[in-house]
């Protein structure tokens, strides 16, 4: 009923583009903060960032100050890293990314949280089968988010920035957020599955060998997912209640079927 090998049983969630659409929101703080940056250190001809290009290649998925870090670098710049404290906009890594982080708390105080209604009700079918969710996110701030949306009680476990910085784990394409959610739920990663819609998420959910990796395509970058390393992708996850996967010959089949 839920579209996945009967080998699964938990399930893994990112964040922003899976379950919210605070991509959009982050999308926006993170072209606001770089042509601004852009502009002040080589005037009006600055080459902006590409709020879909830019954003899905270096940024998303990742921890902030890697996201900063990894655009920078496309474009020859290297900056020093700073501390924490460095005062927003500042010309540091952290004082890029806390200017980065203002903008986007500025924009979901003002606009509010959308969650993906099919995403929801996917969550929910989970629950009422007895899978335990998790969400695992690199966002600080994925539990506000997660409250804003009324969606934080659906979730057993949450792996954000927040435990990743306490606990000393790589982000994004690294899998050990998405390990750490496992162990949350008392399960392995051949046991579960990862549901992302960032290339360096699927990545991550490849190589931590889970039991299934669905790509969610929300910009049109199926083929991109699924050189990630993807199993399933779809555009939506209710797709996988109705019994389609966007592409069926992308389904990995396994010898106990689908659940």
């Amino acid at each position: 009923m839920l579209g996945l090998p009967n080998t699964i049983h938990a399930l893994l969630f990112d964040l922003d583009g899976v379950l919210t659409q605070t991509a959009k929101v982050h999308g926006v703080a993170w072209k606001e903060m770089f042509d601004h940056f852009l502009r002040e250190r080589e005037g009006a001809g600055f080459t902006p960032f590409d709020p879909r290009r830019d954003y899905d290649t270096f940024v998303d998925g990742k921890p902030r100050l890697d996201g900063t870090r990894s655009f920078l670098e496309s474009r020859g710049i290297e900056l020093p890293e700073g501390d924490e404290g460095d005062p927003p906009g500042s010309f540091t890594l952290h004082g890029l990314s806390n200017a980065k982080n203002d903008l986007v708390l500025r924009l979901i105080h003002d606009r509010g949280v959308e969650v993906y209604p099919g995403s929801v009700r996917y969550v929910h079918a989970a629950r009422a089968a007895g899978l335990p969710c998790a969400v695992v996110s690199s966002s600080a701030n994925c539990e506000d988010v997660l409250r804003a949306a009324d969606i934080h009680d659906l979730f057993d476990a949450i792996v954000d920035g927040v435990v990743a910085k306490r606990d000393h784990l790589k982000g994004k394409p690294a899998p050990d957020t998405f390990l750490a959610g496992a162990r949350a739920l008392g399960t392995d990663p051949a046991h579960a599955a990862v549901f992302e819609d960032a290339l360096a998420g699927v990545a991550a959910g490849r190589a931590g060998d889970f039991g299934h990796v669905i790509g969610v395509d929300r910009v049109g970058q199926a083929e991109e997912l699924r050189r990630h390393g993807a199993d399933v992708v779809v555009s939506d996850l209710d797709e996988l209640l109705d019994g389609a996967t966007g592409d069926p010959s992308s389904t990995r089949t396994t010898a106990e079927g689908t659940a």
